[in-house]
């Protein structure tokens, strides 16, 4: 979510896309007696929101000068990956649960517990269980930022045009063998190119002007926003334990039943063929009206709710199944980079960020739910005063059984493309589900021999 750069020429040069070429550390400006920390993050709708946090720093620390780089997720990581090999990061970035294990296992973060318990920095502000992930054999490598959980999102208008209620979206149940009665609203929400549903008798599955249902499909080993809930919901669980755990279980037959559901859905032509999935996220689908329902992270509430989207979309809970509701869990914090040279000033700034004093100011934009439990009141206020209902993400992530966390282990970015790889040759139907889930399975718990 953030990024930092240099001053002058370097400094417009960590903003551009190369910025993986270019040496952007902090650095000491000998003319004005300033510490200038770079600080990197990805996401551009926060950008504003932390330079409101790094001007009230700035003030505070006159003799500290933040610059900050906001690189799209793709490249952020290329970036830093780049970086971190050169030896010159950013002093402090934004971290996430897939790639900080590698980063911690290669001693590329600093470890603040020992920063922690001399500051006495107190931990209970935050919400549970975040501040635990960071951990790794007694060292701390981040202090939480935010947290995100998953619902529905739906074309409210599209939807009652089917005859679809709020509250018959609200109550869904799912199951692999006949998908309960999401599929069933899925199936009304199909419509082909003549108005017929896809209950229809007559529905023309090869002639579809919008889709009950978009999935995701590249969200790597987790799932995070497509097949990620239902599996869990229908009793998958990714380790043996979480965080670092040592063995998966993608070959789990819950998973394989839930991604046959998928593709039953597929067939049935209320959710798009992957081979003819568009390049454009399906946020943008359904406000095109492509789609009529999705799974949507708390992180894209505004992308839903503001513009055009304004008045158009509903948020409703995740679909029940056979273990019940279930949502990832998942958190984001801000690292310190092991080599830098300005230790005091870069834990400074990261203290900050994780200080209720600043995840208030991010609260109150309303674009994420800050860890501090304080900032997450105010963002929910903001949403409140702007007439938003994001009840859908709060209340599941406030019931802990119906939470699970996003794995946590060494090789992430390893096991990403294998899981995702073997997910779409399941989905294009060029694999059944038990033996390419079976097969990915041994290939990432060999990584861990």
């Amino acid at each position: 979510m953030r990024s930092t750069h240099r001053r002058a020429g370097a400094a417009l040069l960590c903003l551009a896309a190369t910025a993986g070429l270019v040496s952007c550390g902090g650095s000491d400006d000998s003319a004005s007696g300033k510490t200038t920390l770079d600080y990197w993050l990805w996401d551009d709708k926060q950008l504003p929101a932390y330079k409101e946090c790094a001007d009230a720093f700035e003030k505070a620390n006159p003799d500290i000068s933040v610059k900050i780089t906001q690189t799209a997720w793709n490249q952020y990581w290329q970036n830093l990956t780049t970086q971190l090999a050169s030896g010159d990061a950013p002093d402090v970035w934004t971290n996430q649960s897939t790639y900080y294990p590698q980063f911690a296992t290669n001693g590329q973060l600093l470890d603040i517990q020992p920063l922690v318990d001399r500051d006495k920095v107190d931990l209970s502000g935050y919400q549970a269980g975040l501040a635990d992930i960071w951990v790794k054999d007694g060292k701390r490598y981040g202090l939480p930022k935010d947290w995100d959980s998953m619902a529905l999102v739906y074309d409210a208008a599209h939807l009652k045009k089917q005859g679809i209620s709020a509250a018959d979206v609200a109550d869904l149940t799912w199951n692999a063998d006949d998908g309960g009665s999401l599929e069933q609203v899925i199936a009304k929400a199909t419509v082909d190119n003549k108005g017929r549903n896809g209950l229809d008798p007559d529905f023309d599955k090869n002639h579809v002007k919008t889709y009950g249902y978009l999935p995701e499909w590249k969200d790597g080993a987790t799932g995070q926003n497509g097949w990620g809930p239902l599996a869990a919901a229908n009793g998958f669980t990714y380790l043996d334990k979480n965080p670092w755990g040592t063995h998966y279980n993608f070959d789990d037959p819950k998973l394989a039943e839930t991604l046959a559901w998928f593709r039953h859905i597929i067939d049935k032509g209320y959710a798009p063929a992957f081979s003819k999935q568009s390049e454009v996220a399906n946020a943008e689908l359904v406000s095109a009206g492509k789609g009529a329902i999705t799974i949507a992270g708390s992180w894209t509430i505004s992308t839903f709710t503001d513009g055009k989207a304004k008045d158009k979309f509903t948020f409703a809970p995740l679909p029940a199944g056979p273990e019940g509701r279930k949502s990832s869990l998942n958190g984001l914090s801000d690292a310190i980079w092991a080599g830098t040279e300005h230790k005091e000033e870069a834990w400074k700034w990261a203290k900050y960020l994780g200080s209720a004093e600043c995840q208030d100011k991010v609260g109150k934009r309303a674009i994420v739910f800050p860890a501090q439990k304080s900032g997450t009141e105010a963002a929910l206020a903001a949403h409140k005063a702007a007439g938003r209902d994001v009840q859908a993400f709060t209340d599941i992530a406030a019931d802990k059984s119906s939470t699970f966390l996003l794995p946590v282990t060494e090789h992430g970015t390893e096991i990403n493309p294998l899981v995702q790889d073997a997910v779409q040759s399941v989905i294009l139907g060029q694999a059944q589900p038990e033996p390419a889930l079976k097969g990915v399975n041994d290939k990432v718990n060999g990584l861990f021999k």
